[in-house]
């Protein structure tokens, strides 16, 4: 019998020949025919799964955060039974950084669907749903550490989600050699470290 095609398999490859071309060619270089190419297919063979660049690159997103969220999750298993919430702020915030291959990846394509978002309301709405259940989740983080009693009761916990995604705003320094990522991270904790101490910040602002 011939053996039966995974559709959700072969659009996973394309999705993945489409982040390598965004990491090695850049976003200029991203048609159909060239992520065909790169995924080993005839571009009839890649318009049957996608019928158009942004249904591809969508889906690319898509996966894209799938896999990111299958990180954490390992991540947040290596962590134990109850993390301490300031280990899992640095978790989360450090797999949005382009520290290793797969978020480096993921980082560049994200790049890529915010150029795109600009241009395309449909993709503009999509990318827009994601990042507000992103800061969602990290916001909630925030209010449990908060009501838990690890971050002092006064602070506001949407300015300190909006500091804290601030700090994802290393990417583009990491990426263009302008910093090294261990002063990424050290800046990161700095800011983790004031902000679970209770009296880190009031004290400096005073």
């Amino acid at each position: 019998m011939p053996k039966q095609v995974d559709h959700r398999e072969r659009r996973e490859a394309i999705a993945r020949a489409l982040w390598r071309v965004v990491e090695q060619r850049g976003v200029t270089q991203l048609t159909m025919r060239v992520v065909a190419q790169e995924a080993g297919m005839s571009l009839g063979q890649l318009q049957h799964y996608f019928a158009s660049r942004t249904a591809m690159l969508s889906f690319a997103m898509d996966f894209a955060s799938e896999q990111t969220a299958a990180r954490l999750h390992q991540g947040l298993d290596r962590l134990g039974a109850r993390p301490h919430p300031r280990d899992v702020l640095r978790l989360t915030l450090t797999e949005m950084l382009p520290l290793h291959p797969d978020a480096r990846a993921t980082s560049r394509m994200s790049a890529a669907y915010v150029l795109e978002a600009l241009h395309d309301e449909a993709v503009h709405e999509q990318a827009r749903r994601g990042l507000v259940q992103g800061r969602a989740r990290v916001e909630q983080l925030v209010r449990q550490a908060i009501a838990d009693g690890h971050i002092d009761p006064g602070r506001d916990p949407a300015t300190e989600t909006n500091l804290l995604l601030a700090l994802t705003g290393f990417t583009s320094l990491i990426e263009l050699d302008v910093i090294e990522p261990e002063e990424a991270l050290a800046a990161i904790d700095a800011h983790l470290d004031r902000l679970f101490s209770r009296h880190g910040l009031a004290a400096s602002s005073a």
